[in-house]
């Protein structure tokens, strides 16, 4: 008999909004994840370190997801030294959780980018990479958009049936779901410039960040 997958959702959450939300509830909803676990990253490889600190960030993923049975906060990459690769983070995760199935969740702009990811051709051999896209969005576009080596990659795994889970690992899943046009990057230029966030994070986040002065200033660190 085969476990539930576990979803594992990974960003620098800078912070988590309801687009990130929204993308778990929903891939979590059409998959039949068993949960999706919220990992923060510590240091990232590809992009300018985060503008608040880790325990910031974590506890901000904390407060988002209280109160839904189907979300957990993974704080292995904040403790983590060094660069946090998402290689790493699945190996630990398959070593600990043996054959239940792990799905990467992400976003279709981020799997064009896979091939500058650390070991990214490894990561098949860990987790199934399920790509959430917005309505109408053609994949024949995605498809267009990446480099021969991932775009070889993704005809041979692209799973026939949405939805359904091949083995623990190695399938490539698309999944359309609602467009939710949020960025974390709107939401620290909303609060450096005094403006309000409401409504496109969860209210406690948004508490969170005001009591501790966050996004402001260089105390934000």
């Amino acid at each position: 008999m085969t476990l539930p997958a576990l979803g594992v959702l990974g960003g620098t959450f800078d912070p988590i909004h309801f687009g990130h939300l929204r993308l778990a509830q929903e891939l979590a909803d059409a998959l039949g994840l068993a949960r999706v676990r919220f990992i923060p990253t510590g240091t990232p490889p590809h992009r300018d370190a985060p503008t608040v600190s880790g325990t910031h960030r974590l506890q901000m993923v904390r407060t988002a997801i209280a109160g839904n049975p189907l979300f957990e906060a993974d704080d292995r990459e904040i403790r983590r030294e060094g660069i946090s690769y998402t290689y790493d983070t699945l190996s630990e995760l398959r070593e600990q959780l043996g054959k239940r199935p792990l799905c990467l969740l992400m976003g279709a702009d981020a799997f064009t980018t896979l091939t500058t990811w650390h070991r990214w051709q490894e990561l098949f051999d860990l987790a199934h990479v399920v790509i959430a896209h917005r309505p109408g969005f053609r994949l024949q576009e995605l498809q267009a958009a990446l480099p021969a080596p991932l775009h070889k990659i993704y005809l041979q795994r692209l799973a026939g049936a949405p939805g359904r889970l091949p083995a623990n690992a190695g399938a490539i899943i698309t999944r359309e779901i609602t467009a939710l046009d949020i960025s974390a990057t709107r939401i620290r230029a909303l609060l450096a410039q005094g403006f309000s966030p409401r409504y496109l994070a969860p209210d406690a986040v948004l508490e969170y960040i005001a009591h501790n002065h966050l996004y402001k200033d260089s105390d934000a660190r």
